[in-house]
């Protein structure tokens, strides 16, 4: 099966990293500020269906146990990159930090190209002050990401031969913390014991893949390795995720978002729907472990007091739906893999949703819906100005996209966004599928 190589910006904060990614990407997808350390969660996308680029967090104060997390996503970078770029300074002496670094990228015996940016300022190093790296001076290039000279250097050593990646198998990835049940559902959906099962967290380093067929379907399951969780659990240190995970993610079409059924309250499984969301993939929550619920009462599992005769499991949905109130399309199935319940759901759906990430609306029938839209709630500006739709179209599927042109449409209230959101789903749900809006400013008349 094809892959695509991997290739990860590396460096100290402010050295310029995410502007490299944007530069490359040619889109602004990470953010870019002049504080330092404003990166802190990896960043990956696809360019031009030849790599995968991922921008790391930059390095800190080692004794912060926040930025110890990052050196760990750094360390998970080059452990999964096939090419490892590290970013410098080109206006400054390298540190021993940089040093450091260096001889970690070399030590991996991966591909290591030393990119020394902002080298429109005037100020700029000659490369024999960074040659104690030991990084091959052929393999060294001087950019700036600011006005993009030295790029097309760089660009040229990195892949650009377009894979062809089969797409005819409906790719699903189960994604979710160490320990909640992955590999045990891999091996229940693929009915044979092609993961390593263990109860010590983060077993499944590599993404594991089965193809079956179901229904007369190809489908493929990725078993993604968990989130790597620090010792300590403070404020914002369960949010990273290993490289392999945000891989999957992006190489899915369907992403089962597995929630342990004793740990239902993770703000780590909410920033992971947030991601499988924000890349336009299907989502399928999946509960596991529910076995422990049959002899669990609301009481003794909750806290909460027994009202109606509800059982342990409906406060679990109820708890569900108040922490991915940001989810109201994603379906929920209760699983165990002990006993196998639910499993075949997760096929069943898969296909739904796979049907609704290729949905086609009529424009007669979006335009329908944007007018009724208006006339029910008629959309409110600021400082005596008034947003106006026109119109809808449709531009693209998995996801859905939808372009909506107007006039003054960045006075549009996000309610009102959701509002029109709302308006296309009762007419297509558009089950477990994210949708995507664009709104144009045309031309006034």
């Amino acid at each position: 099966m094809n892959k695509l190589p991997i290739v990860a910006l590396v460096g100290q904060t402010n050295a310029g990293k995410s502007s490299i990614f944007n530069r490359l990407a040619r889109k602004n997808i990470a953010i870019v500020a002049r504080e330092e350390g404003t990166t802190r969660d990896n960043v990956i996308t696809t360019i031009n269906d030849a790599f995968m680029l991922i921008d790391t967090a930059g390095l800190k104060n080692p004794t912060d146990d926040f930025e110890m997390s990052i050196k760990e996503q750094i360390t998970d970078a080059v452990e999964a990159a096939d090419i490892i770029l590290l970013v410098l300074d080109s206006t400054k002496y390298f540190s021993h930090q940089d040093a450091k670094l260096a001889k970690d990228a070399l030590r991996s015996h991966k591909t290591v190209y030393l990119v020394l940016n902002k080298v429109d300022l005037a100020e700029s190093l000659p490369i024999e002050e960074f040659r104690a790296l030991g990084i091959n001076p052929q393999d060294t290039f001087f950019v700036s990401a600011t006005t993009g000279q030295g790029f097309d250097k760089l660009s040229a050593r990195l892949p650009n031969e377009r894979l062809n990646i089969a797409h005819d198998a409906l790719k699903i990835a189960l994604i979710g913390r160490p320990n909640v049940g992955k590999s045990s559902l891999f091996n229940t959906l693929s009915k044979k014991q092609q993961a390593v099962v263990s109860s010590k967290q983060g077993t499944t380093r590599d993404i594991n893949r089965v193809a079956i067929k179901y229904k007369g379907e190809s489908i493929e399951i990725l078993d993604t390795a968990g989130l790597r969780k620090p010792g300590k659990r403070e404020v914002g240190i369960e949010k990273f995720s290993a490289i392999r995970t945000l891989s999957a993610i992006e190489e899915s079409d369907i992403c089962c978002l597995l929630i342990d059924s004793t740990e239902p309250h993770s703000k780590l499984d909410q920033a992971l729907a947030g991601q499988i969301v924000e890349a336009g993939k299907g989502i399928i929550v999946v509960v596991t472990k529910t076995d422990l619920l049959d002899d669990a009462t609301p009481t003794n599992y909750f806290g909460e007091e027994n009202v109606g005769n509800r059982t342990a499991a409906d406060f679990l949905i109820d708890a569900l739906e108040r922490d991915y109130d940001f989810l109201p399309y994603a379906p929920v199935i209760l699983t165990s893999s002990e006993t196998g319940k639910n499993a075949t759901q997760i096929f069943e759906l898969a296909l739904q949703i796979n049907n609704a990430r290729h949905t086609e609306m009529k424009t007669s029938e979006l335009n329908k819906i944007l007018n009724e839209a208006i006339i029910s709630h008629t959309p409110a500006g600021l400082k005596n100005t008034h947003p106006k739709p026109k119109y809808i179209v449709q531009t693209d599927t998995c996801p859905p996209w939808f372009v909506v042109h107007g006039h003054d449409l960045e006075l549009l209230h996000w309610s009102w966004k959701r509002f029109l959101e709302r308006k296309i789903r009762e007419k297509y749900p558009f089950i477990g599928t994210p949708i995507k809006f664009s709104y144009r400013n045309d031309r006034k008349d």
